[in-house]
């Protein structure tokens, strides 16, 4: 938030407040998000289930890209995104399983 102070735009500065407090909002949606996919990653390797499920996966993409569309943002970006965070989720299931 250091760029509040040092933009003399009351405008801009204002924008910025507004896009420090998203991206903090983003910050703590994903922490939760986190928390709850290494859950499911302790489960999965408790019973014995593969650490990714591609066809859920898919519907997740499909699924969030409509949305995407829906609310006017880049369906690309949208894949983008998400396919990261997939990625970053199967890798903590694949460490939960082999320890």
């Amino acid at each position: 938030m250091a760029d509040d102070m040092s933009s003399p735009d009351p405008v801009l500065a204002g924008f910025r407040r507004s896009i420090d407090n998203f991206d903090a909002a983003l910050v703590h949606i994903l922490a939760e998000r986190f928390r709850t996919t290494q859950a499911v990653g302790r489960y999965k390797a408790e019973n014995a289930l593969p650490p990714s499920d591609p066809g859920r996966e898919e519907r997740q993409i499909a699924r969030l890209r409509k949305l995407a569309e829906e609310a006017d943002l880049d369906p690309e970006f949208t894949e983008k995104f998400l396919r990261f965070i997939i990625d970053e989720v199967i890798r903590h299931h694949r460490n939960a399983a082999s320890g």
